[in-house]
């Protein structure tokens, strides 16, 4: 099991927030799986981006432009 670069706590207060009256561990860690699967898929899009620009460092536009596939508005 790979060790996590989010902590749980947020993940608590993101689904509290969402309206929980109770959080199990087993789905705030669910959340934090999802939510590093989906920030490691725009991270790659935004290297990917950046360096099609012909640019080492990566840009608040990348990132933006990387994460459209995960809008729904």
């Amino acid at each position: 099991m790979k060790s996590s670069e989010l902590g749980l706590s947020p993940m608590y207060r993101i689904l509290k927030k969402s309206g929980a009256e109770r959080v199990s561990d087993e789905s705030a860690n669910e959340l934090r799986r999802v939510i590093e699967e989906i920030a490691e898929s725009i991270a790659k899009n935004a290297v990917d981006m950046s360096t099609h620009a012909g640019r080492k460092t990566i840009k608040a536009e990348d990132v933006k432009l990387a994460s459209k596939q995960f809008n729904k508005y």
